[in-house]
Order: structure tokens, then C-alpha cells, then sequence
């Protein structure tokens, strides 16, 4: 009998709190490295570009295991895949906090990586284990932690280092992580009645260097010149085997990604707003937390610490998780369509509000509160539209491929942010003039009106399709897979309704 089907007692009550718990965690401990970046350089007598590898490290490792990942936790071993990750994340955490050198702190932090495929696992096991009625909230809460437990993460990393040091920011990670394990090893159940996936070892090989690559050009573009040969060779390469391998996926009989779903225009449209929205959102992040740090002798700026940085950024978690509230309610008076654009609407108006009000440091815990509330709306309802649009044996794998398009994005705006900031730096100065920040977000305002024009043509686009049993069966199966309670002559008035609209 499936949790789904068995009594309301302890362990299924406690289901969703673990699964979000596990998901704040892996938020916060990878941003771990983002505020400590100074200290690690100093601490450790290394460069700021060396140091920087704290937190290149994790997000390498996090785009080659998310997929692969993905793809065993939707076979019946997920609660070992979810287990072994958490160990993992927990040798890493452990590792980076001992003062063993700046080499085992890269290798702890590479280990701690390994959690960022958490989420998509947790996301798919709220799908099996719980109703309809119950998964739909928990999925969408489960997609915010990812963007909430990185405001979180760092004014609590500030006010650790602060007050005990560098190593006790990493101790704090390891403390969490063994929580999080204990917790998952008496909630978190079997997958039951999945047979075994093969794994795409092809397939996993071709994507992890590729994505490898891509995130190491884009990550040291910086550091080695973004028309240097290595930059320029890395990205070609990185391409060529991206090519390589979308043809391989398309041909095996058991990929890594399924990039067949892309044929649904749900799941296209979650991934390029995914992936576009990620950029526009690490864009603002990153100048908010470079802006605020800024000497005011620069003519802007407020000079602030590592932790009150940090407390800039917490209306942003605070406001992403109060979204899982509101989403419901605006798909209630509109749709589930129009939330996404409307999230995006309001990620802009962040944006311009960055643009016209930074003088002040408290017009930027407003500027971050009204981004964690677009951002928030916009990022909830991504894994429904998957979720509602794969079989349930796929759900691993969809979301872990969106959640790599993310993580890509993310990389992107703060590179991004970074190559815009450096152009209007003067030869001499360490600082760039108060217009590269201008210049940085009339580009983001821009990026957020592509995400919404996504948003908004991608599922109309869908909607015109005309209604033929080929595609009402499609679309039965689908839904079948998510509400075993229905009857088919409901999922199949539903689908033309749908297709009617």
C-alpha cells in the first residue's frame, strides 16, 4: 500500500515539512560560499578568483548530479538516492568546516553540491505520496525553497561568521545536514511498484562535461578574459557536446532527459522561463549585494557588512514563501497561465524600482521583497505545469533538467551583472560608476519582459491546438497519471475543455 492510500498517522502528517526542510537546507548551504568569498581569500592566503572556486565548486557538481540524480530517483531506489545524497552533502559539509586548507574546503564544498539534486526528488515523491489536492501546494512551496533558502542563507552565514568565524558557517551546514538526514530517513518512503531505470551512462558523460564547461567559461569568463582562447574554446566545446548530446537523448531508447516532453508546450514554457527568469533574477541579486556593500565614499552605496547584506536580502525569502499563499488565490480569480506572466509583471516592477529608488538603504528591503514576491509567483507554478504534463515515472528527471536550466541561468546573471558592472569601470578605478548599475537594470527590466512574453505566447500557442483522439489520449494519460480517483469521461471533458479555450 503507497502513503498515498495509507492512514493520516505521524510519519505522512510530517511528509511535507521534512520535504521542505530538505530543500531549505540544500538553499542554505549552497550559499554558503557567496558572502564568504573575502574571508575565504583572507583566512586562507589566496587570490578573490582562487576563493571563488567555493562557490564555482558547488554549482559545477550540482548541473552534472541533478540530472543524473533525476533519472535513479525515478526508479524504486529514490529513498536511497535521497539518503546517499544527504550523507554526501553531510561528508562535504564536515570537510569544508575542518581547518584542513583551502583544498579540502573546495573538495567539501564540490561534495556539498551533490544536494542541489534534492529538490526535484523531493518534488516527485510529493507527487506519488500525497493526493492531488495536497501535492499541488507542496510541489509549489518545494520549487520556492530553492530561490528563498538563498536570502536565508546569507545574513544567517554573516552572523555566524561574525560571531565565531569562518569554519563556523561550514559547522552550522554540517549540523543542519544531519537533521535533515535523520529526518528524511524516518519520513521519506519507498518509491513503490517502479520498475528499474537504466541509466544513460552516454548520455550522463555528454552532459556533465558539457554543462561543465559551459559553467566553468561562464564562471572564470571574468578572471581570463571573456575573448581569451580558453574562454572561447570552452564554449565552443561545451556546445559541441550539448549537440552531441540532445541527437544521443533523442535516439537512445532509455535517456538521461527525455527531451521528447519538450513537445508539450507546458513543459517548453517552464524551461525557457526557467531558465530566462533565472538570469533577471541572479542579476538584481547580485547588484543588490554588490551595490549595498559599495563604500559611500564611491558616491553610492552604504558600505554595509557581510551580515546586514544579508539581512537586505531576507524580505526576499520572506516574500518568495509568502507567494506559496498568494499563488493559489490569483489561480483561483485568473489562471494557472496568467500567474506566470503576472509573477514576471511583478519581477519587473522590482527591477524598475531598482532603477528609480536606491537611495536609501530601506527602498532596498522593499526593492528585494517585491522581487521575492515576483519571483516567488514565478517559480510556484514551473513544476505544476511539468508535473501536470509528464508520466509520474518521468517527474525525476523533468524537473532535474529544469532546475540545471536554472542553475545555468543563475550563473548567467551574475556573470551577467558582473560583465555590465566591469564596462563602466574606469582604467584604475576598483569601482564602476553608479551607471553601470543603471545600464545593468534597464537589461534586466528587458529580461523580464522576454520571460513574460514567454510566459504569455508559449501555452497560447498550445491552447489553439485542435482536438483529435491522438491528442486526448496524450493528455488522458497525463492526467490519469496524477488523479487516479478520476474517471476518464471527466479527464476527457476536461481536456477539451482545455483545448476548447
Amino acid at each position: 500500500m503507497t502513503a498515498r492510500h495509507a492512514g493520516p498517522d505521524l510519519r505522512q502528517r510530517a511528509l511535507v515539512p521534512v520535504l521542505v526542510f530538505l530543500g531549505t537546507v540544500v538553499a542554505v548551504i549552497s550559499s554558503l560560499g557567496a558572502p564568504l568569498v573575502p574571508t575565504i581569500a583572507d583566512v586562507d592566503h589566496v587570490s578573490l578568483s582562487d576563493a571563488q572556486w567555493s562557490l564555482t565548486i558547488t554549482l559545477l557538481v550540482g548541473s552534472v548530479a541533478t540530472p543524473v540524480m533525476g533519472r535513479l530517483g525515478d526508479g524504486p531506489h529514490r529513498r536511497r538516492v535521497v539518503l546517499g545524497a544527504i550523507t554526501v552533502v553531510l561528508v562535504g559539509s564536515v570537510l569544508a568546516a575542518l581547518p584542513l586548507g583551502f583544498g579540502f574546503l573546495v573538495a567539501g564544498r564540490g561534495l556539498q553540491g551533490v544536494g542541489l539534486g534534492l529538490v526535484p526528488l523531493a518534488i516527485a515523491t510529493a507527487r506519488d505520496a500525497l493526493s492531488p489536492e495536497q501535492s499541488r501546494p507542496a510541489v509549489a512551496l518545494l520549487s520556492i525553497t530553492t530561490v528563498a533558502g538563498v536570502g536565508l542563507g546569507y545574513p544567517l552565514t554573516g552572523l555566524i561568521t561574525e560571531a565565531m568565524g569562518i569554519h563556523a558557517g561550514f559547522w552550522f551546514g554540517a549540523i543542519i545536514s544531519g537533521l535533515a538526514l535523520l529526518a528524511a530517513a524516518l519520513v521519506v518512503p519507498q518509491a513503490g511498484g517502479r520498475k528499474k531505470q537504466s541509466l544513460d551512462a552516454p548520455g550522463a558523460v555528454l552532459l556533465a562535461v558539457g554543462l561543465a564547461s559551459l559553467l566553468l567559461a561562464l564562471s572564470e569568463g571574468e578572471v581570463w578574459g571573456w575573448t581569451s582562447a580558453r574562454v572561447l574554446g570552452l564554449v565552443v566545446f561545451a556546445l559541441a557536446l550539448l549537440a552531441a548530446w540532445s541527437v544521443h537523448e533523442l535516439r537512445t531508447a532509455h535517456p538521461l532527459v527525455d527531451l521528447r516532453t519538450l513537445r508539450n508546450r507546458s513543459v517548453l514554457t517552464a524551461n525557457v522561463a526557467g531558465l530566462i527568469a533565472g538570469v533577471a533574477m541572479y542579476m538584481l541579486m547580485s547588484m543588490v549585494t554588490r551595490f549595498v556593500q559599495t563604500p559611500s565614499a564611491a558616491g553610492y552605496g552604504f558600505g554595509t557588512s557581510v551580515l546586514v547584506t544579508g539581512l537586505v536580502l531576507l524580505p526576499f525569502s520572506a516574500a518568495s514563501v509568502a507567494s506559496s499563499k498568494l499563488v493559489p488565490l490569483l489561480t483561483r480569480r485568473t489562471s494557472t497561465a496568467m500567474v506566470l506572466p503576472i509573477g514576471c509583471a511583478v519581477s519587473l516592477l522590482s527591477m524598475v524600482l531598482f532603477l528609480f529608488a536606491r537611495g536609501q538603504l530601506w527602498e532596498l528591503f522593499v526593492i528585494m521583497g517585491v522581487a521575492g514576491l515576483g519571483v516567488g509567483c514565478t517559480f510556484a507554478v514551473m513544476p505544476g505545469l511539468i508535473v501536470n504534463a509528464v508520466p509520474a515515472h518521468e517527474t525525476g528527471s523533468a524537473i532535474s533538467f529544469n532546475q540545471v536550466l536554472r542553475t545555468i541561468g543563475y550563473t548567467t546573471g551574475s556573470v551577467l551583472s558582473a560583465v555590465v558592472l566591469e564596462a563602466h569601470t574606469a582604467p584604475g578605478r576598483l569601482l564602476p560608476a553608479n551607471s553601470g548599475y543603471q545600464t545593468a537594470a534597464w537589461l534586466g527590466c528587458a529580461i523580464w519582459v522576454v520571460t513574460a512574453f514567454v510566459a504569455i505566447v508559449l501555452p497560447r500557442r498550445s491552447a489553439q491546438r485542435p482536438v483529435t483522439p491522438s491528442t486526448v489520449d496524450e493528455e488522458l494519460l497525463m492526467d490519469e497519471s496524477i488523479a487516479d480517483a478520476e474517471t476518464a469521461e471527466d479527464s476527457v471533458t476536461r481536456v477539451a475543455g482545455r483545448s476548447g479555450r
